[in-house]
């Protein structure tokens, strides 16, 4: 390997004063074992970059050739693969989780107190204490936290923190005065209210029940989402991310976008999609502005099914093994999902849907296939986000009607700790089923739901093939039948990505004509033992050309 480098960097000396007649001078050229993700041509030891294009790509000699005196030369310590792509983020979210309060790691009911006190020790009174991404399963017994736990510690701030799979909220009694919440609530449709033996409000709210506590938090400034998208792309470029799709973004997320892109200040490429029942105005902005630039696009709307696993919410055709009289929770009545998803397609706009629970994926399937036979063939692209747990039957059905499976593999590695008291091992073996999608021939395009999940993608990789759970407690992989290849995984976070935003003419490979959007990595993942996948680190990414973070 030094060797090799050693002879890229003579090669490049050679051409350090003038390129070869004809040639322009490539403004970077990286010098290193390289994955394409272009079937045409798998590996390439070279890449030049012209402006923000992708000029060349072949072996060392090939590319000196475009080395000048003005060419940034780079040599990568592991692998070039194409920038990492994230299918499914809560964006600025994640860059205003950056400054709040973490939880996630808080592996006891008494460490969950203390560090919410210590926040709350650095706040203002009045304000309020959001973020969190707690997660009871790691508790022992698994209890649900309460407002009694917290009100002590909190008696200044409203506190509403969610857990990290953001269908469930804690919060206490003065985040209830605070919304108008009293133990007259009446439970919504789609949602649940937790409530003690005594009928009162524990401060636990699940899915639409959320929401009356969300409306008394003040809205975000335009500064304030100004500042927490700079803060997400300066994070996700440390990580070798490129470009996300934003799902449930509202307009203040948009107009941030097209603030920070009128300025050039945008060095991720972002994808948004706003709710599905918006699909009009949606559309209406879409005829207007059209779908945006090589930055800031919009194609479509993502709305939900049900909740999730963890909050006992997601919607399934059997009942929960710890909770044998539900089901789960349809977040919205199947006529309304039926009328957003036919209007939206009929409207020209991609339609994504949150899925997590069999039934319903079974639900979403059998909705995208009515739309597409009512209004006819072209180019949908339909995405299920999560499709965590499926049949057999509905794994075949995404195949046969193109729809992409727009997954989570961290999600597993999580879930695996605990999801065996939910449901018994013959439903999960449909569960993260990675190697039967792909083997049935849909499409997998990867992501990580962040802030509910990390959104480093080397993480997701080591978790697809590996399937070890947080808790070391499967070290041959949880269902280790749907374990997938590092090539396998590296083409979800790519390509698989690319073509899940219609952007696979431009990115998701790195081919000449393509955009210079690339991740240096300090290891060959192709070669490093799978288990220490995590522990690789992203050495440098370009973005559009520029490097955007040098470690």
């Amino acid at each position: 390997m030094a060797s090799r480098f050693r002879s890229a960097l003579a090669l490049a000396a050679l051409f350090a004063v003038a390129c070869a007649p004809g040639t322009p001078a490539a403004s970077i050229v990286i010098y290193g074992k390289v994955w394409t993700g272009d079937t045409a041509r798998p590996a390439a030891t070279a890449i030049a970059i012209v402006g923000d294009t992708i000029a060349a790509v072949g072996d060392s000699a090939e590319i000196a050739k475009w080395v000048g005196a003005g060419t940034e030369v780079i040599v990568a310590p592991g692998l070039v693969v194409p920038g990492f792509a994230d299918g499914h983020t809560h964006f600025i979210d994640g860059g205003f989780q950056l400054g709040q309060i973490d939880l996630r790691d808080a592996h006891t009911p008494e460490e969950f107190i203390r560090r919410i006190a210590a926040y709350a020790k650095t706040q203002p009174k009045g304000a309020w204490i959001l973020g969190g991404d707690w997660d009871h399963e790691w508790w022992p017994g698994g209890p649900l936290p309460t407002r009694w736990m917290i009100d002590s510690v909190t008696p200044d701030n409203p506190v509403f923190i969610n857990r990290l799979d953001g269908h469930m909220a804690l919060a206490n009694s003065a985040a209830l005065r605070a919304a108008g919440i009293t133990d007259a609530i009446v439970e919504p449709a789609g949602g649940v209210v937790v409530r003690d033996g005594r009928g009162r409000i524990t401060g636990i709210f699940k899915d639409n029940a959320m929401n009356p506590v969300y409306v008394a938090i003040p809205a975000r400034s335009p500064e304030q989402n100004d500042s927490a998208l700079a803060r997400a792309m300066r994070y996700v470029a440390t990580l070798g991310v490129t470009s996300v799709a934003h799902v449930s973004a509202g307009w203040g997320d948009y107009e941030a976008y097209r603030r920070a892109d009128a300025r050039g200040a945008m060095t991720t490429r972002v994808t948004v999609y706003p709710p599905l029942d918006w699909w009009r105005g949606v559309a209406d902005t879409i005829a207007k502005n059209g779908t945006g630039d090589a930055w800031v696009r919009m194609y479509g709307v993502k709305g939900y099914i049900d909740g999730s696993l963890g909050s006992t919410t997601a919607l399934l055709y059997g009942t929960y093994l710890d909770d044998p009289h539900s089901h789960g929770r349809q977040l919205s009545p199947t006529d309304s999902l039926r009328s957003w998803v036919n209007s939206a397609d009929s409207a020209g706009l991609q339609v994504v849907v949150h899925a997590i629970g069999d039934s319903a994926n079974g639900l979403i399937l059998s909705l995208y296939d009515s739309a597409a036979k009512l209004h006819g063939p072209r180019d949908r692209r339909f995405r299920v986000e999560h499709a965590q747990h499926l049949t057999f039957p509905e794994i075949a059905a995404m195949a046969r009607q193109h729809v992409i499976a727009s997954m989570q593999p961290y999600h597993l590695i999580d879930d695996g700790r605990w999801a065996g008291k939910r449901l018994d091992m013959a439903r999960l073996q449909g569960t993260y089923a990675f190697r039967a999608l792909i083997d049935s021939g849909a499409v997998l395009a990867f992501g990580s739901d962040w802030t509910v999940a990390t959104i480093d993608p080397l993480w997701g990789i080591y978790a697809a093939v590996t399937r070890r759970t947080l808790d070391d407690k499967n070290p041959g992989g949880w269902i280790p039948a749907q374990k997938i290849t590092v090539e396998e995984a590296l083409r979800a976070y790519t390509m698989g990505n690319a073509y899940g935003v219609f952007r696979e003419r431009e990115l998701g490979s790195l081919a000449p004509g393509k955009l210079a959007d690339i991740a240096v990595v300090d290891h060959d993942l192709l070669t490093m033992p799978p288990e220490s996948l995590a522990t690789a680190r992203v050495a440098t990414t370009i973005a559009g050309g520029k490097v955007v973070y040098r470690r």
